[in-house]
């Protein structure tokens, strides 16, 4: 359970918003709360979440562990904290007219902000995450890109939530692709796979697998990013036409 101010505010929530003052007393005021979390997120950007400890990120800072624990009561406010400073979104920012297209950038902002530090993706999203700055932040931006769809608040809502996954999905699928080995698979492996992968088994798969959009083997790079961009548009493509049909219902409009 997330510890609280005397306000019943979490701490992580008080002290991303300023509401929670530094330690005045003692012999470490050259720490606060944003250095602290910097340099936790260099660490995470260079070595990994796993790399984060209280004792690296004091180290880092030429501290005590101790002096930490005076800022964050603890790791996981911690990587709260640096959740929410990583997954950063500017604080303006001009939306296009069109409903549809400003759900794209919207997107495409949310992506980014996973693209740069991807590590963000381990980390669990809850009652707290949500509360902080830059996810209230994110959620008013996606709201103002559906001001004008004839949605229940709970629906845009819903909507967020739905784009914010399949945003995250495919960050996730990019790392994973980035750190995979290219599998050369000779002709003996296709043949033994022909034979326990077969069209009386797996009909439908088979020729998908034939036609090579199953299995991509030793594709270049670029070639293996403009299929993932393709499939990201796709996905962000149906989310938003499904969206279309609603509001077509809602509003009585016709194709």
């Amino acid at each position: 359970m997330a510890e609280t101010t005397e306000t019943g505010l979490p701490r992580a929530v008080a002290i991303a918003w300023g509401m929670h003052e530094a330690p005045q007393r003692g012999p470490n005021r050259g720490l606060s709360h944003e250095r602290i979390v910097a340099a936790a997120i260099e660490i995470a950007d260079a070595e990994g979440l796993a790399a984060v400890t209280m004792q690296a990120v004091a180290k880092s800072l030429g501290f005590t562990t101790m002096s930490l624990y005076r800022y964050v009561s603890s790791k996981d406010e911690l990587l709260q904290l640096m959740q929410d400073t990583a997954l950063s979104v500017p604080e303006k920012v001009r939306l296009p007219a069109d409903w549809q297209e400003a759900l794209r950038m919207w997107a495409g902002i949310v992506r980014e902000a996973y693209r740069a530090h991807p590590w963000v993706l381990a980390l669990p999203r809850g009652p707290v995450s949500i509360l902080m700055p830059n996810s209230v932040r994110a959620a008013d931006l996606g709201l103002s890109a559906m001001k004008d769809l004839p949605l229940e608040d709970d629906e845009k809502i819903g909507v967020i939530l739905v784009i914010s996954q399949h945003v995250a999905a495919w960050v996730e699928l990019e790392q994973n692709l980035a750190a995979a080995d290219i599998i050369a698979i000779p002709a003996e492996g296709v043949q033994l796979l022909s034979e326990v992968i077969t069209p009386e088994r797996f009909p439908h798969l088979v020729p998908v697998m034939e036609s090579g959009n199953y299995i991509v083997d030793e594709v270049p790079v670029v070639e293996m990013n403009n299929g993932i961009e393709a499939e990201y548009d796709l996905g962000l493509d149906l989310i938003i036409s499904g969206l279309e049909v609603l509001e077509q219902q809602r509003t009585g409009k016709q194709t």
